[in-house]
């Protein structure tokens, strides 16, 4: 559900369920690769972004 301000100016609650999903999937790959000691490899990004769980759930790439 997207709901989107009125030019008005008055303030309205404004959600986007995808991009805050994509916010916090980012902020745990920065968290993850924030405390690796070395880069992180395409396994572990996966693994972090649960790639592999969007491609076992009903619909997923």
């Amino acid at each position: 559900m997207r709901r989107v301000a009125p030019l008005g100016g008055g303030t309205v609650l404004v959600q986007d369920h995808v991009a805050l999903s994509e916010i916090e999937l980012c902020g745990e790959l920065i968290i993850a690769a924030s405390n690796a000691e070395e880069r992180l490899s395409a396994e572990s990004i996966d693994e972090v972004l649960r790639v592999a769980e969007a491609r076992t759930e009903p619909g997923g790439a």
